[in-house]
């Protein structure tokens, strides 16, 4: 069977993020040399999902898209599925199989503790009980996304030192980084190490280190690091290769739906648009 795999990312205004995921891509398919992957993008980037579901179609039987997003909101449960449906239609002689997210993963855990642990290196190894973490997430409208990550925050809190370890969002949602910072200054946080809950880079990157700097000068005395974002790394790789099995394997676990804002409801039937 000739299959495709199709890697789906956010997308950025900012092409250094979109290079990064086309790096991924390459990057994995470098320890797998006989795939066939393929890369499209949500938004903000030249390969959008039609045109990227036309490319991996052509001289395919199957194509599996991957989701290589972090929290699943309304681009992953509607806008994705939406688009494969259509591509189903038009190329009916091609199997389409949809992947889960990324969502929250030990591995991925793992991979934010690591990055964690080179900020404290930064801020020559300080105390962890008074060393505030606050884990920084795009944000989004579906609540369910925004839970995902409070839940690897928890995970943070259950697996580490750090007795004061919290989450904020960059856009969309609240709370933000600068209520946060302003809550952990006031329980006694003496160092705050904020930590992009982030698989690329991108203008919202750039955007926290601004913050940061800001932060920085209206309080002199706490000592500011900011964490690398999850990036090109071998635990990420992991979990995009477990999804991958799942699919293939049919073991994929349904979406989870509680919450989600894209889920109808009536007195007889409850039906999830995703």
């Amino acid at each position: 069977m000739r299959e495709t795999i199709l890697l789906v990312g956010h997308g950025s205004r900012d092409e250094e993020g979109n290079e990064e995921v086309k790096e991924f891509a390459e990057y994995w398919q470098r320890q797998h040399p006989g795939r066939r992957v393929e890369v499209c993008w949500i938004e903000h980037a030249p390969v959008l999902p039609d045109q990227g579901l036309e490319r991996a179609a052509h001289d395919s039987d199957r194509v599996i898209v991957l989701p290589l997003i972090l929290n699943a909101a309304g681009h992953v449960k509607v806008e994705l599925p939406d688009h494969v449906q259509a591509a189903r239609l038009k190329y009916p002689q091609v199997e389409f199989l949809l992947g889960r997210h990324l969502g929250v993963d030990e591995r991925l855990l793992k991979l934010v503790r690591m990055r964690i642990h080179s900020a404290m290196v930064a801020l020559d190894m300080p105390d962890p009980k008074n060393t505030g973490i606050i884990l920084l997430g795009r944000g989004s409208s579906d609540m369910t996304a925004n839970g995902e990550v409070a839940k690897m925050a928890r995970w943070l809190f259950e697996t580490t030192r750090h007795e004061l370890v919290d989450y904020a969002f960059t856009g969309i949602t609240y709370p933000r980084l600068e209520t946060i910072v302003a809550r952990q200054v006031a329980v006694g946080a003496m160092q705050i190490i904020v930590a992009p809950y982030y698989l690329f880079t991108g203008r919202l990157i750039k955007r926290i280190h601004n913050q940061v700097t800001r932060l920085k000068q209206q309080y002199p005395r706490i000592a500011f690091s900011v964490s690398g974002y999850l990036g090109i790394n071998d635990r990420v790789v992991e979990v995009v290769e477990a999804r991958l099995n799942e699919v293939r394997e049919r073991t994929m676990s349904m979406m989870e739906c509680d919450g989600c804002p894209h889920r109808v409801s009536s007195p007889h039937v409850e039906e999830h648009h995703h």
